[in-house]
């Protein structure tokens, strides 16, 4: 079993009209309700690839009961923490023919008994399932909850897949996480330099394993991806061509490729392709990427 973490997910409010004018009356072309949150997005792809995955974290309200809603509509396993007050937060996100706005709610505050449901959840996982952290960790919790997870798991040698960005991806590279997903702009605010060259990036990820990554992946949006491989083998993929509609999500559903063609493969250079293939399958539509999708830009990648 696959299972992700959102540790604060979101139903997203999205709207597109023609220009936003501040302080008046805007009326929208279209809207629509989307439940998200990474992981939330990485158990959907992975889902839609035909992967076995369950989705945890915490839920509340109704905004809540709409987020497992779409979940069931999906066909994606959930085993959220039901929290007693507060409600899961809603982003609204408003996107223009000239610019886009977002604004993000700050969500419900989970309690230390709430907390330690997960973490009972989390003692059943064996080394035979892979758990995926990713997004941010909300003001209720601790700033070190991936490092209390990955400390609380070590001994059963699960594999981890971490996608986050500054201190809360560094901070776990001691425990060795399996891969590390760092688009080419969040190794630089790592790094505190523009790294603008494939070499400057495959020397910042050599930089991450010697604290403890296992494999890099390197997101680069059109431009591809690298992996930097836990024994340094470099690969590389180009990203398959098309039109970018819609880039929330692209990084989720690479890791959700990624994992579904490392698992099925157990070949690094097939898992990059399958991950570029579906980070561009979901950046090239309006929804998350479906199979039908990963496969059709998979073989103009392979060929």
């Amino acid at each position: 079993m696959i299972y992700t973490i959102t540790f604060n997910p979101a139903l997203d409010y999205i709207v597109r009209l023609d220009h936003l004018t501040p302080g008046t009356i805007n009326r929208t072309e279209q809207e629509y309700v989307l439940g998200g949150g990474k992981g939330i997005n990485v158990s959907i792809v992975l889902n839609n690839l035909g992967m076995n995955t369950t989705a945890l974290g915490f839920i509340a309200g109704f905004t809540g009961d709409e987020i497992v809603r779409q979940l069931n509509n999906f066909g994606v396993r959930e085993s959220f923490i039901r929290l007693k007050e507060g409600l899961t937060r809603i982003n609204v996100k408003v996107k223009a023919s000239d610019e886009e706005t977002e604004i993000n709610g700050r969500g419900p505050t989970i309690s230390d008994d709430e907390l330690q449901a997960l973490y009972t959840q989390l003692d059943t996982l064996t080394d035979q399932d892979t758990l995926i952290l990713a997004g941010s960790i909300p003001s209720s919790l601790p700033s070190d909850m991936y490092e209390i997870i990955m400390e609380r798991l070590a001994h059963k040698y699960i594999r981890i897949v971490v996608d986050a960005t500054k201190d809360l991806l560094t901070r776990v590279l001691p425990y060795k996480p399996f891969l590390i997903k760092p688009n080419n702009h969040e190794l630089s605010e790592i790094f505190g330099r523009t790294l603008s060259t494939k070499e400057d990036l495959v020397t910042a990820a050599k930089e991450l394993q010697t604290q403890g990554a296992q494999h890099v992946l390197i997101s680069m949006a059109g431009d591809g991806a690298i992996l930097v491989a836990v024994d340094g083998t470099v690969y590389t993929s180009s990203a398959p061509k098309g039109t970018l509609i819609n880039s929330v999500g692209a990084g989720d559903s690479m890791v959700a490729g990624f994992m579904t063609g490392y698992i099925n493969t157990q070949d690094l250079q097939q898992a990059l392709y399958w991950g570029i293939a579906t980070g561009s399958a979901s950046a090239y539509s309006e929804n998350l990427a479906t199979k039908n999708e990963v496969l059709a830009l998979l073989d103009t990648i392979t060929k």
